[in-house]
């Protein structure tokens, strides 16, 4: 059965046009836990701590995931996509050779809850083309097992499977318990994360509560208990190879790091670069 081996605590960070998020992986202590580049919480009940969103900018060499639990999120990029997530709805987003979006909030009480997580690609899948999955809420796989709620984003669990085509295997599900515990099944060699967004959730006797996320260890199955709790619980093979980012590239080398601004510079990340960022100047 796997443990927990660390629990990291989130630190308050602006993003974007000035939004206010918690960080959990991506800074100093917890900077990359591969294949994860990042986890963002965002909630806000204050529309200015969030309404300048997330104006256009580039990506190049990984995967963005966008998991709405309150609210609306506006999507475009220079692929010619464009869609709205809302309650309950997910965007997954393969940034490949290159690609830029936006994602503005669109408000409706005045509250906006997500999550936003940067997943790594190996160096031979860094330079594919860009792709984007839009999935509203009602298409995301909904089950109970063992008393217990799950939403299935991706990857196969209890017989299900979740609606992202996934580039590399991976899980990812949200789930609800009320009272109980429940045991899933995982790959025994890929790297395993649980952040609590609700209540409490207990792994193996020791306790994460809301806003924090617990890193496993091990490599059999994992039993979640609460008396009443919800996460997010992720899981994907570790890439173990060398990393080179800085802001929004993700890529092997600093050469190819180096390539990447040098290629946006110039206007030529992505096929409709300029056109793109013409067309949300005029918005």
């Amino acid at each position: 059965m796997r443990s927990i081996a660390r629990i990291i605590q989130g630190r308050a960070v602006s993003d974007g046009a000035g939004v206010n998020i918690r960080r959990v992986i991506g800074l100093a202590g917890a900077e990359y836990i591969d294949p994860f580049l990042m986890f963002d919480d965002f909630r806000n009940d204050d529309p200015s701590g969030y309404v300048a969103g997330f104006p256009p900018h580039p990506h190049r060499g990984f995967e963005t995931v966008t998991y709405m639990v309150k609210g609306k999120m506006r999507h475009r990029d220079s692929n010619g996509n464009s869609g709205l997530l809302e309650d309950g709805a997910v965007q997954w987003m393969t940034a490949g050779r290159g690609i830029l979006h936006s994602e503005m909030p669109e408000q409706t009480d005045g509250s906006l809850w997500g999550f936003q997580i940067w997943l790594n690609l190996p160096q031979h899948l860094q330079m594919s083309e860009p792709s984007y999955q839009d999935i509203p809420a009602a298409d995301v796989e909904e089950f109970s097992e063992g008393g217990v709620e799950f939403r299935l984003v991706a990857g196969p669990l209890f017989g299900y499977v979740g609606p992202v085509q996934t580039l590399l295997p991976a899980l990812m599900v949200d789930i609800m318990i009320e009272q109980g515990q429940v045991e899933l099944p995982l790959h025994a060699d890929h790297t395993v994360i649980l952040f609590c967004f609700e209540g409490a959730l207990s792994v193996a006797g020791k306790e994460i509560r809301d806003g924090e996320l617990a890193i496993l260890t091990g490599q059999g199955p994992v039993g979640i208990g609460a008396e009443r709790g919800r996460g997010i619980l992720l899981s994907a093979e570790p890439l173990n190879e060398p990393i080179a980012r800085h802001g929004p590239f993700v890529l092997s080398t600093e050469s190819e790091l180096k390539q990447a601004f040098t290629d946006y510079q110039l206007g030529r990340l992505a096929p409709n670069q300029a056109s793109f960022l013409a067309s949300s100047n005029l918005e």
